[in-house]
């Protein structure tokens, strides 16, 4: 008899009925399952982390209108790539997506799935934690110090440095939270953390509407601007950007599993991918119309100044605060699943971790501290980031349920998924190709600068 991972193995609907549960999947069944509204607000918590940030830099780079569009544009895309994950997973009896990619490709499909799983969220928990610790503490950009709201209030302390505020975050807040074993269990704070992410768009609809009426902000640009064969490849650069926005497909099976009506699965994805998709037109286009061409990478280093309006100062607070505790409540939501892609990669045939303290521990341990110290030491890693997303967070939301569908196992793929998969392919491959090329000429064009 062959022995297969648990993360290759089959269950049922009903988790009771069946001796075997997917490690990759780990979800713990004996309790009631997850409500739809629950499910929306995790899920949409899994979207929802520091891509929204980047977004206004896309509609500078792309002009007001092209770039509204493409942000519903790739909604649509996620929301059609997560329903042929979806339908692929009920044909081949998979409960999780590593199984999933193990049905169609074997274990070295499962392992290299899983891998670039690890890879992303590892990323973007570093990314989520360097964020907070600029929020709090600051940071340094081209020489000059950005002053944190701790050091603010509080003045330059001990207890006001980096390193101690971000150790009190990871025992005190993100410890207790990515403790948990079921991703319901974290609905509530995932409810807080959308409803954070909307008082940013409030503030920032707010002051926009404000300076409108007194007429102190200029008309954005509506379309790019393409001066050269550079400018126009560079409008690529913002494809892995759009992509990691919405990945959320890790989650999808975990968030699936403690429903007790599979059926939910596909209104609760489309509610989430609906109610993200709106909150990044909102964001995107009240944040550029409000920083025109002065919108930075990351549109948080813009609330540090005087916004042109009464109570700038508070405002700047209220938004960085209340965006570091977003980041800080998405930040189990993603962990979750990194934990279990990391444990399916490591312990295949080991019984689900949720039953097993030690290894969970272990790696919970484990992989805080490896985050905590790249956090710590790594100054800036958004080079980095856009590297992840134009490789993992592509291949995860586009590729890998492409190449699914167009090996169609089971025999169930239409000639619209064929269409979509080879779209999906052909804008991973192209955009990611060029993204990767201009952030290597990036970097050697600073590093020369640097050096001379």
């Amino acid at each position: 008899m062959t022995i297969l991972p648990f993360a290759d193995r089959k269950c049922r609907r009903s988790p009771r009925s069946s001796p075997l549960l997917s490690v990759t999947a780990r979800s713990e069944f004996n309790h009631a399952g997850a409500s739809f509204s629950g499910a929306v607000f995790n899920l949409s918590t899994t979207i929802v982390g520091a891509g929204i940030m980047a977004l206004p830099a896309t509609l500078k780079q792309l002009g007001l209108v092209p770039g509204l569009i493409v942000i519903v544009l790739a909604a649509m895309l996620t929301e059609k790539s997560i329903d042929m994950i979806l339908r692929f997973s009920r044909a081949s009896k998979s409960s999780s997506y590593a199984a999933l990619v193990g049905d169609a490709f074997g274990g070295a499909g499962r392992n290299l799935l899983q891998i670039f799983i690890v890879v992303n969220n590892l990323g973007m928990l570093v990314v989520y934690m360097i964020i907070i610790g600029d929020v709090m503490s600051g940071l340094w950009s081209q020489g000059i110090h950005h002053s944190g709201v701790m050091e603010e209030w509080f003045g330059l302390h001990w207890w006001t440095s980096r390193s101690s505020l971000m150790l009190c975050t990871t025992l005190f807040v993100i410890a207790p939270l990515i403790s948990f074993r079921r991703v319901d269990s974290l609905k509530y704070t995932s409810a807080l953390s959308v409803g954070l992410a909307l008082v940013f768009v409030v503030i920032t609809a707010g002051i926009a509407i404000m300076k409108m009426i007194n007429g102190s902000i200029e008309m954005p640009k509506l379309m790019p601007e393409i001066v050269d064969q550079a400018s126009f490849w560079k409008l690529f650069t913002t494809v892995p950007v759009l992509v990691t926005a919405y990945i959320c497909h890790h989650n999808i099976h975990p968030i699936d599993n403690e429903l007790t009506d599979s059926t939910k699965i596909k209104p609760i994805v489309k509610t989430s991918l609906t109610l993200c998709a709106s909150l990044y037109v909102l964001t995107s286009f009240f944040g550029f119309l409000l920083f025109g061409d002065q919108t930075m990478d990351d549109v948080l280093g813009n609330f540090d100044g005087y916004l042109g309006t009464r109570y700038s100062s508070l405002l700047n607070d209220i938004v960085r605060v209340s965006y570091g505790v977003h980041l800080m409540l998405v930040f189990p939501i993603v962990f979750f699943s990194l934990r279990l892609n990391l444990d399916g990669l490591l312990f295949p045939y080991a019984i689900p971790i949720s039953y097993d303290n030690k290894r969970f521990f272990t790696i919970t341990v484990g992989l805080m501290s490896i985050i905590f110290l790249g956090a710590n030491y790594v100054p800036s890693i958004w080079d980095a980031f856009q590297f992840t997303g134009a490789t993992s967070a592509v291949s995860i939301g586009y590729i890998f349920p492409a190449v699914i569908a167009l090996k169609d196992t089971h025999g169930i793929a239409t000639k619209n998924d064929r269409i979509v998969s080879w779209a999906m392919i052909i804008l991973a491959v192209s955009s990611s190709s060029v993204a990767i090329s201009s952030d290597i000429y990036s970097i050697f064009n600073r590093s020369k600068t640097a050096g001379s």
